[in-house]
């Protein structure tokens, strides 16, 4: 997986973020986003809802990604020998950690099926706690960046990059079906989903920038090895 070297995508993610945050700060698409939420929460048939309320989990962190994360993040250990298999885990996790959950208190707002009063509006007077955590989704911002793991630490334990096919299947399609989930099952507003996809792009090509296998490390006796995470250093790290 090579590392994007390019900041310009990063920036034009970062300022639409921003420039989104600030429009319903000051009353903009509010609109909008309770229209889709009044459809969607009243066009719930059983099936339908179910299916998309398993579906959703493909965006749960603590109770699927994460867990999938350290199992493969174990193989590639065994296989490699190698301390440095840990490391895509530990930043993933610092990554979301300091940034999606901080970001989360700050906004305030509540989620679609809150019944208070101003249940759309950031910043609300009336929820609080799990009830007050709906911007950005952290359904999309995790998502995004722990299948950029996934993909990584695949890629690394089958010791080659990965096919179109394979990148679609692990790192598009899951996000694109949280994406739709996390709305149509009124768990996040749709401006929650946007700005989770777009601060989540820029948080897993941040991860992807680290070149794991290149960090220094003391002499651990041999699991300072490469692991396989840096293209140009896959092929030694299985020698």
């Amino acid at each position: 997986m090579p590392v994007k070297r390019s900041w310009w995508l990063d920036a034009v993610l970062m300022a639409a973020f921003v420039a989104l945050t600030v429009a319903l700060i000051r009353g903009h698409l509010l609109s909008l986003d309770e229209r889709v939420a009044d459809w969607a929460l009243t066009h719930q048939p059983r099936v339908p809802y179910w299916t998309a309320r398993v579906l959703n989990y493909l965006g749960q962190g603590g109770q699927v990604l994460m867990p999938l994360s350290l199992l493969l993040t174990g193989l590639l250990a065994w296989r490699t020998r190698s301390v440095r298999a840990v490391f895509p885990f530990a930043a993933a996790f610092l990554i979301t950690y300091l940034t999606i959950g901080p970001l989360k208190i700050w906004a305030d707002r509540a989620a679609p099926r809150f019944e208070g009063p101003e249940r759309v509006v950031m910043h609300n007077p009336y929820a609080e706690g799990a009830y007050a955590m709906s911007y950005p989704s952290g359904h999309l911002g995790n998502s995004l960046v722990w299948y950029a793991v996934l993909a990584m630490l695949t890629a690394a334990l089958l010791r080659r990059p990965l096919s179109r096919r394979e990148t679609y299947a692990i790192r598009v399609l899951p996000v694109a079906i949280v994406f739709v989930t996390t709305v149509y099952t009124g768990f996040h507003w749709l401006t929650d989903s946007v700005a989770g996809l777009l601060l989540g792009v820029v948080l897993a090509r941040l991860v992807e920038r680290i070149p794991f296998d290149r960090v220094p490390l003391p002499a651990l006796r041999g699991w300072e090895r490469p692991a396989g995470l840096t293209p140009s250093d896959r092929t030694a790290s299985h020698a």
